[in-house]
């Protein structure tokens, strides 16, 4: 006989949304409380959240302190996502445009910063005996950018974003096989496009290569950060999960 899902499923969960202030942040903060657990919004600037907490991931006393504050209050921590998007006035530009160290601070703040999260989640995790780590990767960290959709638009695909999201998507999948043993798993959901005000040329050209719906909204993306921090997907680990409509395909 089939187990009924549970109608809490992060029931007594403590969980740390890093970047909780952001676009999908503040949805996986709304998600996370819904489906039953304690959401820990950290952020950069600690808002919005009764339980929001300021933290930067570019800083080991900064994550040290927060691990430690949420241990002294709570006694357990059950899993961080890794949602935060670190980047300098200069990110977003198009490739010949790109200064060689606005290259290299993007990508040290934004992946550099989510190894060092990830890093000192996986040390407290170890003393605990168990963890959960989610990291928020995209669909550019798949495929080659399909900058025909961004034609007629001030927008691109930056070079920043390709090399980060790539990254972090086989970086998840190292962390998880160099914590072998240790009950902590790691997975990565990479998103497709989400709506945030992008014009309208933009949003037919991006639904025209995708199969029903097109750009989706922040909280489409919450079914599958709930099944990853869920017993569920007790057996899930070091695999990216896309999420987009098929857009990749």
């Amino acid at each position: 006989m089939a187990t009924a899902p549970l109608a809490a499923p992060l029931e007594g969960q403590v969980i740390v949304v890093f970047g909780g202030n952001g676009l999908l942040g503040r949805e996986f903060v709304s998600a996370i409380t819904q489906a039953g657990g304690t959401a820990i919004s950290a952020d950069i600037q600690a808002t919005g959240n009764e339980h929001a907490m300021t933290v930067d991931t570019n800083s080991k006393a900064s994550l040290v302190a927060l691990i430690d504050a949420l241990h002294a209050k709570y006694g357990r921590i059950d899993a961080i996502v890794n949602s935060a998007y670190p980047r300098n006035a200069n990110y977003g530009r198009k490739f010949f445009d790109i200064a060689h160290e606005d290259f290299c601070e993007n990508l040290s703040l934004n992946l550099g910063g989510m190894f060092l999260a990830s890093q000192q989640a996986a040390v407290y995790f170890k003393k605990q005996g168990y963890g959960n780590i989610i990291h928020i990767a995209s669909v550019y960290g798949v495929i080659a950018p399909k900058f025909e959709i961004y034609d007629g638009t001030a927008m691109t695909m930056p070079a920043e974003y390709a090399a980060i999201k790539s990254a972090v998507i086989h970086l998840s999948k190292y962390i998880a096989k160099s914590l072998k043993g240790m009950q902590i798993r790691v997975n990565c959901i990479s998103p497709g496009g989400i709506l945030d005000h992008q014009a309208d040329a933009f949003l037919k050209a991006y639904g025209d290569q995708c199969l029903n719906r097109g750009m989706l909204d922040a909280s489409d993306i919450n079914g599958t950060l709930i099944f990853l921090l869920s017993q569920a997907s007790k057996d899930i680990n070091g695999q990216n999960i896309i999420v987009d409509d098929g857009f990749t395909l």
